[in-house]
């Protein structure tokens, strides 16, 4: 009998908005570790970079905690969740300032493999 495993890697305050971010996530969900690496290797967002490391964390996660295959693990859960934003002020004209929010996020990769 297999005994379905799940681990978990989250990167937090990555400067980068989760909108953006869920674009990148919505290509790699539900497919297998390598498939997702080699999606990620290719994709044109900047986005994707961030993402790779959390995948590479939690495959590394799996391997380590748990002696996983790396070769059997299956994308569960992927999400992105808004961080604090980073509050700045762009001067105007006549005294004035504008603000801007400089976006972060919590990236959070969950995998299933089986023992």
């Amino acid at each position: 009998m297999s005994d379905v495993q799940t681990v978990k890697a989250v990167a937090k305050y990555i400067r980068m908005s989760p909108h953006k971010v869920r674009r990148v996530l919505n290509q790699i969900r539900g497919r297998s570790y390598q498939e997702a690496l080699m999606i990620l290797e290719f994709l044109p967002y900047d986005a994707g970079g961030p993402v790779w490391q959390v995948v590479h964390s939690v495959a590394a996660n799996a391997k380590n905690n748990y002696s996983l295959d790396k070769k059997k693990l299956i994308i569960e859960e992927v999400y992105a969740d808004e961080g604090p934003k980073l509050k700045r002020i762009r001067p105007r004209a006549q005294g004035r300032a504008y603000s801007i929010l400089k976006p972060t996020c919590h990236i959070t990769v969950v995998v299933k493999g089986t023992s």
